[in-house]
């Protein structure tokens, strides 16, 4: 019996020495690894969770004979003090550099203190910290896309489904009433796509009646859950609805069908990010339109600048804006032409 237990613990011992392996290696030299560690904020977001699988399909393409890659990925659940023990975690366990999606922008100390602790560099991705706390140290970058430029294209599409639609109207009052769902409370992408697409909405003379705003913290049941409650409360009147990103204007519409809403009683929905379900129910005529945030371009920078810090070699070769940060545009997606998009996921 006690051989048994002593066999077991050994076993343990073994697995647990293997699970911190994935940012080692005992073949090559650490000028020869990339071992790249991930951490990001929930594994609930659908976008996050596309681009994460982009960049690592894009790492593949770095590895050879001379060059080994290994990624390691953590999800924290939403929770700032887990992302930072896993942060450690990966840094104990051998990972030369870092690419983080924070859960709080405004608190990246601790990691960067690790970071700086053990000279690895850090790409941030898609949540951009404050400038402040990029700007403190080299070896600190950021890739993602303009908040700002997502929530004008998100209004402009809403302009041009109304001004080609007068059914969206459908009180024939001659103003739009909305309602908005928005990702987390004090968020910066989130107040900056809300912003920007009522304001476009405004400025291209689109007359606009403000029935509700409600957090929706980027996920899709919850979204259900708040839109019901606005049905409830504004039944009918609702005719367009402005979500920050896909999952949410899905989880409204989820609301109306739970609730056996006709067509012709439905708002008119605008997403962004162009995830692969967003964008599917653009092709099927359930959402208006969405704006494509660039993934595979994103991810293809993320996996460029991380090889790059990793190994010393090609940052030369890498463009920034302000020696920092790498920015993708965004493209508006509409009915008219989806296919493209879908031809380029597939």
């Amino acid at each position: 019996m006690r051989g048994r237990k002593f066999l077991a613990a050994g076993i343990v011992f073994c697995m647990c020495m293997r699970s911190l392996c994935a940012c080692e290696s005992q073949q090559l030299s650490g000028e020869d690894k990339v071992r790249v560690g991930v951490a990001y904020y929930n594994q609930s977001d659908t976008f996050l969770n596309e681009l994460i699988a982009c960049f690592k399909e894009e790492l593949q393409s770095f590895e050879s004979d001379d060059l080994e890659v290994t990624v390691t990925v953590r999800d924290a659940a939403g929770s700032q003090r887990t992302q930072d023990d896993q942060v450690k975690e990966m840094l104990d366990a051998g990972c030369n550099v870092l690419c983080v999606n924070l859960v709080d922008r405004a608190d990246p100390s601790e990691i960067i203190d690790l970071a700086r602790e053990s000279d690895i560099p850090i790409i941030f991705f898609n949540r951009e910290p404050v400038a402040e706390d990029l700007m403190q140290q080299d070896g600190l970058y950021y890739v993602g896309a303009e908040a700002e430029e997502s929530g004008i294209m998100q209004g402009e599409l809403a302009v041009d489904a109304i001004r080609q639609n007068d059914r969206i109207d459908r009180n024939k009052d001659g103003k739009i009433q909305y309602v908005v769902l928005e990702g987390e409370a004090g968020h910066q992408d989130a107040i900056i796509r809300t912003e920007n697409a009522v304001e476009t909405l405004k400025s291209n003379g689109i007359a606009l009646e403000k029935l509700s705003y409600q957090i929706a913290n980027w996920n899709r049941a919850q979204a259900q859950n708040r839109m019901e409650q606005m049905i409830g409360q504004y039944q009918n009147k609702i005719e367009l609805v402005l979500a920050n990103n896909d999952d949410m204007a899905l989880g409204a519409m989820d609301a109306y069908r739970k609730l056996n809403y006709t067509e012709s009683a439905l708002p008119v929905f605008f997403g962004i990010d162009g995830t692969d379900v967003g964008l599917q129910a653009v092709r099927d005529g359930k959402m208006a339109g969405t704006v494509y945030n660039d993934k595979e371009g994103q991810a293809e920078a993320m996996a460029k600048l991380a090889v790059a810090a990793a190994t010393g070699e090609g940052m030369e070769d890498i463009e920034f804006e302000n020696e920092k940060y790498i920015y993708l545009p965004y493209q508006k997606v509409t009915p008219d032409q989806i296919d493209e998009f879908l031809d380029e996921e597939a």
